[in-house]
């Protein structure tokens, strides 16, 4: 079962990604967006860590965002 963050604890390890892996946000994001059409989850966290050597908890909180931000683009 995967670990459920705060708001707040999403938003501090945002900030610390790019300290973490040299890359913004904004790069992860387009990673994401350009990789495998892969649809749960966990699939996706997975594929960003081993595909890019990430923790599991930098991996699950670009997913997290990811995720947050098509939400809302949907709803434009």
């Amino acid at each position: 079962m995967s670990q459920v963050f705060s708001e707040e604890t999403h938003r501090n390890m945002l900030a610390r990604i790019p300290h973490c892996t040299g890359r913004e946000i904004s790069d992860w994001l387009r990673t994401v967006e350009e990789g495998p059409a892969l649809f749960r989850f966990e699939e996706k966290v997975s594929w960003l860590r081993h595909e890019h050597d990430l923790a599991y908890g930098h991996a699950k909180a670009i997913i997290h965002e990811y995720d947050l931000r098509r939400a809302a683009r949907k709803l434009l």
